[in-house]
Parts: C-alpha cells; sequence; structure tokens
C-alpha cells in the first residue's frame, strides 16, 4: 500500500468529475430526491429519479460495481469507505421508514441497490390494472387541456415504465 510521501493523495485535489469527489453539501443527511419509496407500486418511479440524482453526483458507479475500492492507495480506500457510507444514506434517506430497516445493516451501496432492486422490480399486475383503469377514467373535470394532457401523459408514461423492458442507464433501474 502506497504509503510514500511524495505520492500520497490529496482528497481536496480530486475533480469533481471523479466518483469519489465529495462536494461540502454532500453529506449523509441530504436528500438527493423527494420521492420516498413505498414498496413495487412506486419502485420504477423512484428508481429512475434515484439514477438522475445519482448520475448527477457522479456516483452510479457505487450501484453497479465500476467503482472499485482501491488496493493501491490507502488514501483513496478511505475516500471509498466514506462514499460507499454517504451514497447508500442518500437512499435510504428515500425510503419509508418501513423499509429503512430492512437496509440500514447493509454493508455497500452496492448491496443495498441490488436488494431494493431485486425486492421491488417486480410488475404488479394488480398495480399495472389499476394504473390502467386509472388512465381509462380519467376526465378533463374542468382542468385546462393542457393540464389534462399532462396528467394523461404523466399515466402512460408510468405505464410504459412499468411493462417495458428497462433501457434507462444500462438496465441499472
Amino acid at each position: 500500500m502506497g504509503d510514500n510521501s511524495s505520492s500520497v493523495t490529496e482528497i481536496s485535489k480530486l475533480d469533481a468529475g471523479n466518483p469519489l469527489y465529495l462536494h461540502a453539501s454532500g453529506s449523509s443527511t441530504l436528500t438527493v430526491i423527494t420521492i420516498k419509496l413505498k414498496g413495487i407500486d412506486n419502485y420504477t418511479v423512484w428508481a429512475n429519479s434515484m439514477l438522475l440524482a445519482l448520475q448527477v453526483k457522479n456516483k452510479i458507479g457505487f450501484i453497479d460495481g465500476t467503482c472499485v475500492k482501491s488496493v493501491e492507495d490507502d488514501v483513496l480506500a478511505k475516500q471509498w469507505d466514506r462514499c460507499n457510507s454517504v451514497v447508500p444514506s442518500w437512499i435510504l434517506n428515500s425510503i419509508s421508514e418501513e423499509l429503512y430497516l430492512g437496509q440500514v445493516f447493509s454493508k455497500s451501496t452496492l448491496s443495498v441497490w441490488q436488494d431494493l432492486k431485486e425486492t421491488y422490480d417486480k410488475v404488479d399486475g394488480s398495480v399495472v390494472f389499476g394504473l390502467y383503469q386509472k388512465i381509462n377514467s380519467v376526465n378533463q373535470n374542468g382542468n385546462s387541456v393542457t393540464e389534462y394532457y399532462h396528467k394523461l401523459n404523466t399515466m402512460w408514461k408510468q405505464f410504459d415504465a412499468m411493462v417495458q423492458l428497462p433501457t434507462f442507464f444500462n438496465g441499472l433501474r
């Protein structure tokens, strides 16, 4: 392990494009998305929102396994550990209290993400049917055409996301 003083990595000099870079505002109490994961019913919307937020923060590598802990640089290894604690806290901050306890003991961001995906990324026929019924029963009810279109379009997008194979972010959803 590199302990040579001439090759010591300075965390403060990490580029913002580096997945190990943490902005001063990126604490573990940060809420990166406002939607809370409740279960199968909203997993698709939640996962896509979380993926967007993690992409913006350049932390996708922690949920797809491409950002790995350094074995050659102790400073970077410690920074990886720090990020691997902060990123799951962002995820945990966006899930309902009932689901939180099942994840709080996970050891890595990757395991939290995979467990939530395996548990809640399921197309539940009753949820799909319920949304389909909502789409078919929606009416304008005095709303403007724009508001009516937006409401209907949003439901169709949600429906499409539920029944189609995921293609967003290379299947990470």
